[in-house]
């Protein structure tokens, strides 16, 4: 897969969101670390008040929901900050790299110009990782 110049990656995961740019060539990527904004995860996507709705799930939730429901209002925070990054022209090139769920949910919240940025999707944890790691996975998917 080539890498314009200038695209950006978006690196996901249910708690975190990294973001680099391409500052190399096409041929021979070179990531650079962007500065992340500070995301408020608020939909929690089922309807109905979400503060209700963490209220009830925090007192008798069964284990791990609540987590779910957390991880999942973070991507659709990060698909909704990305759709209005694309629609402001501040991101023409995207590639996003997020674990199966988190990918799963942006997915359901992609503006039509997000979609037509994405240059590819790679659905694998690579938060945390070094530029050449990721570099890599893209590479051998």
């Amino acid at each position: 897969m080539l890498l314009p110049h200038g695209t950006m990656f978006a690196i996901v995961d249910g708690e975190h969101f990294e973001l680099y740019r391409n500052a190399g060539t096409e041929a021979d990527p070179d990531l650079t670390a962007i500065d992340v904004p500070v995301l408020e995860a608020t939909d929690y996507s089922s309807g109905g008040n979400d503060h209700d709705k963490v209220s009830r799930l925090q007192l008798g939730a069964p284990p791990g929901r609540l987590e779910k429901l957390e991880e999942a209002a973070h991507a659709s925070a990060v698909a909704h900050w990305l759709n209005s990054e694309v629609l402001a022209h501040k991101i023409e090139k995207l590639v996003i790299i997020a674990d199966p769920r988190s990918l799963g949910e942006m997915r359901r919240h992609y503006h039509k110009k997000l979609e037509e940025a994405l240059v590819g999707e790679l659905t694998k944890t690579l938060t945390g990782r070094k530029p050449d790691e990721i570099i890599k996975a893209l590479r051998a998917h």
